[in-house]
């Protein structure tokens, strides 16, 4: 069961393909199983704190089906994706666009943009690409520099935009993360062609490439597709952005660095990320919900990440918590305490 819970993922390509066949409600299927069905079923399950065993960590970092998992994912998101535009144009009926929209928008945020994170740290230049792959799927692609160059080095200081403040609410974080990361993605790709001796226009600037790429899809959209496909591509797409920047939200809520009077900032603990031990969230999420550990150690494969007791914990999993965010005084209400606990005695 350790391995194949992770399996849980499919729930989500058979659920858009619902979706797609379906009419009514049932065109909201993804939204409804992953927002309603999921919270509620977390709250009345413990979460589960355990750990991998020494030997079963061995076990699990050799075996390849954990990473054979992520990779035939991009393979499905581009089926996806090309099923929508080529019969998106032939849907009627605004409640169900609306609803498809929204099943490909899951797709683009869960496994574009969540997936694509993971392979995003490995190592190996080819899974890096995967990774792209995906993340292109969704326009996202200055994520890369951005979160693994600037989040990462930056969390929980005023120099990251995707740490939200205490006291933000979610629509103003929106704003000031999607704008900052672009910004300084750009700002990152910048400093490397200056460090590397490259002209700013070089190829490897991913920053300048990918811009041009994303014309060319565009357009090529546009071109074969048509203008609703295009216009409920870019529906789905941005859906999908907020979707991550919800889950960036909560991730770090309130938790800050000390600054030390050198204008440096103390490494990173494990207390300057929100943990979550509820299973399904966990799975589906491929472990995204140990944040703690991923920031302590980055480039940890996801079955090998571990809660730890000085990891801070939400009091439900991520899909809970993404609804909870969307009222902003009921999510201060329970999560500043949490987040003034602890900061207390960490200065």
């Amino acid at each position: 069961m350790r391995k194949l819970k992770y399996l849980s993922i499919f729930t989500l390509p058979l659920s858009v393909w619902i979706s797609f066949h379906t009419t009514g409600l049932w065109t909201f299927l993804p939204a409804i199983l992953y927002f309603v069905i999921v919270p509620l079923i977390e709250i009345m399950i413990k979460p589960n704190q355990s750990n991998l065993s020494s030997d079963e960590k061995v076990l699990a970092e050799a075996d390849p089906y954990y990473d054979i998992l992520l990779y035939i994912m991009l393979p499905v998101q581009l089926f996806f994706i090309f099923y929508f535009l080529m019969n998106v144009s032939s849907w009627q009926e605004p409640i169900e666009i609306a609803g498809r929209i929204g099943a490909m928008s899951a797709m683009c945020g869960i496994i574009g943009i969540n997936i694509g994170h993971e392979l995003g740290h490995r190592t190996k230049r080819w899974e890096q690409l995967i990774g792209e792959g995906l993340f292109f799927t969704s326009l996202e692609n200055h994520f890369l520099p951005f979160h693994n160059r600037g989040h990462h080095t930056n969390v929980g200081t005023p120099e990251d935009p995707a740490t939200s403040r205490k006291n933000e609410p979610l629509y103003v974080f929106w704003v000031r993360s999607i704008i900052g990361s672009y910004i300084q993605a750009w700002k990152i790709e910048a400093q490397r062609m200056k460090i590397s001796k490259k002209s700013f226009f070089h190829y490897e600037n991913k920053m300048l490439m990918f811009s041009m790429l994303y014309i060319i899809w565009l357009s090529s959209i546009m071109y074969f597709f048509g203008a609703k496909a295009f216009t409920a591509y870019l529906w789905a797409v941005g859906i999908g952005i907020l979707l991550l920047e919800t889950v960036n939200y909560i991730e770090h809520y309130g938790l800050v660095r000390n600054q030390r009077e050198n204008g440096t900032y103390e490494s990173v603990k494990r207390w300057h990320s929100w943990n979550s031990n509820h299973l399904i969230g966990r799975v589906i999420l491929f472990e995204l919900s140990r944040h703690s550990d991923h920031h302590f150690k980055a480039d940890r494969p996801y079955q090998l990440l571990e809660s730890h007791e000085e990891s801070p914990t939400m009091p439900t999993g991520y899909p809970g918590m993404m609804i909870l965010a969307l009222v902003p005084p009921l999510f201060f209400y329970v999560m500043n305490k949490r987040v003034e606990k602890t900061m207390a005695g960490r200065s």
